[in-house]
């Protein structure tokens, strides 16, 4: 630079008549040091000028030759290939909060011979039905098998289902109940199962978890503590916005094109990359390598990000013609007038699709012992809307599902009926009552209705209700571990969906100090046979 100037500066003292882009060299400016002086003195274009095509050639692939060293960098750091993903089967649960009517009047619980193995009327008023509505009638059949598992035919919960399920989706599923206490009205039952689903194998290409809720579970209620994984704590994701921004780019795709946005971001991996091979870090050698590996597959998983999820409309339910819109489960009035339609689409089109391995929906209201049935019957059937649309978003994607479905509590009824238009003539719910409490679980499957487990139609009916009540509609916490214990009700969720993964035989290996007892009583608690 110094012969460059000492040549130009002083060539003439006379006036020298410059071109429009020609470099000014003269001695009223001192030396340029700059990028400042360079462009002041027209040494060097305006950054526009250097961000030109000619750089983003530079960055392609075929400048570095990327594109199987980038791969290599995913592999390495475990990012999981969107489109070539395949994860277990997708797990969403429902956290009713409140202690919600399950048993009886929506699901139904027999005593040991299972579900149609019916109970008392005494039994039957104490979870809500009258003597005109009994399931065991031989007058009227109050009895629906429509979704394989046997409902009250004027169940609240079904008829939300069926509401938004095609008849094909229906024929699909199959399900399962599980008679089991728990406290009333409280966010401190360990009830949540997502770390136990993760730790079973539960994985999503994008975000492992994500819950509608805040919280470490991702729900209302705890998850067990000895399963809690702060490694993978739920994301929040109750809306669409939520969504989408699990993904930022940045305004680098307000910028460029998504091809372009992908090809800095794997120039940037793959420079890091390079960088960091050869730099020592101060630490000492153990803390060396996680921190290279950390910082590399820092780089690595934003180009990835970028390559996958360059369009956030990839990630949107709104955007989505199956869940919203003139053919979608939810119509754009309906979807528009009730968060919970949004906060649920939000949550199946992440957990349907893969990008999140499982996910929790929780809707809250269900303390509604409030003196009539009106206000349950209402609130039972918008949650069986919930679970339909993500039944039926599976089926049209294709996708199986498991849909677990469960409550702090539950609620009883003294008998009196409520004969108002939507109380249906039925019992009022009086008073929490943790004795009626259930779970169950729905599950889908685009092979076929899943198989039960058993021999005989007796064997699967008792697989079918893992567990029994009384007559007299009281839980008989004796009748398996998961009765009277929640943190054992959590265990036989998670052997039952590595038992629709095909990998019941690993679940001592998974989880080596369960509480279910030997292999056989294990067994007994499965539901349902393999569906991958």
């Amino acid at each position: 630079m110094k012969a460059f100037l000492k040549g130009r500066q002083f060539r003439s003292r006379q006036q020298q008549h410059l071109q429009l882009n020609d470099a000014m060299f003269h001695t009223g400016h001192k030396r340029p040091i700059t990028r400042r002086d360079f462009i002041a003195q027209g040494m060097i274009a305006g950054g526009g000028a250097v961000m030109s095509g000619g750089v983003m050639g530079m960055l392609s692939n075929s400048a570095f030759g990327l594109s199987q060293d980038l791969e290599d960098l995913k592999f390495d750091c475990g990012i999981k290939k969107r489109l070539g993903f395949e994860g277990k089967v997708p797990f969403m649960c429902f956290d009713l909060a409140g202690g919600a009517n399950i048993a009886g009047s929506n699901v139904l619980v027999g005593q040991q011979g299972g579900q149609l193995d019916f109970l008392s009327t005494a039994g039957y008023s104490k979870l809500g039905l009258p003597a005109n509505m009994l399931p065991g009638s031989s007058e009227t059949n109050f009895v629906n098998t429509d979704l394989g598992l046997a409902f009250h035919s004027d169940s609240a919960f079904l008829r939300g289902i069926l509401s938004k399920v095609s008849p094909s989706t229906a024929a699909n599923i199959n399900g399962a109940v599980i008679p089991a206490r728990s406290e009333n009205d409280t966010g401190n039952n360990p009830h949540n199962p997502m770390y136990a689903i993760h730790q079973a194998g539960g994985e999503g290409a994008l975000v492992d978890l994500i819950g509608s809720v805040s919280s470490t579970s991702g729900g209302n209620s705890m998850a067990p503590a000895a399963m809690i994984n702060p490694a993978v704590r739920p994301t929040k994701v109750d809306r669409s916005s939520d969504a989408t921004g699990l993904v930022d780019l940045g305004k680098l795709v307000k910028t460029l094109s998504q091809e372009e946005v992908v090809n800095v971001m794997e120039a940037v991996a793959y420079l890091s990359d390079k960088k960091l091979a050869n730099t020592r870090m101060p630490t000492g050698s153990s803390d060396e390598v996680a921190i290279k590996a950390l910082v590399k597959c820092g780089y690595v998983k934003s180009a990835a990000l970028a390559e996958d999820y360059g369009d956030p409309a990839d990630l949107d339910p709104e955007k989505d013609g199956l869940i919203k819109g003139t053919a979608g489960i939810f119509s754009d009035a309906d979807f528009d007038a009730d968060r919970e339609y949004k906060k649920t689409a939000a949550v199946m089109k992440l957990v349907v699709n893969g990008f999140a391995g499982a996910g929790t929906v929780t809707m809250g209201g269900f303390d509604y012992h409030t003196g009539d049935r009106s206000t349950g019957e209402r609130r039972d059937f918008r949650a069986g809307e919930c679970m339909g649309a993500s039944l039926e978003y599976a089926a049209r994607r294709s996708k199986p599902l498991m849909l677990y479905v469960f409550s702090d509590g539950s609620v009883s009824s003294n008998g009196m009926a409520d004969e108002s238009m939507e109380g249906r003539g039925k019992g009022q719910w009086t008073g929490d009552n943790q004795s009626t409490a259930a779970a169950f679980m729905l599950v889908y499957s685009p092979k076929g209705k899943p198989e039960l487990m058993g021999g005989t139609d007796d064997e699967k009916l008792r697989h079918q209700q893992i567990g029994f009540m009384d007559a007299n509609a009281s839980v008989i916490t004796s009748a398996t571990p998961a009765a009277n214990n929640v943190n054992l009700l959590v265990e036989t969720v998670a052997l039952n969906y590595m038992a629709l993964n095909g990998e019941i035989g690993q679940f001592k290996d998974t989880f080596p100090n369960h509480g279910l007892g030997s292999e056989a009583l294990r067994d007994s608690l499965v539901a349902f046979e393999s569906i991958v």
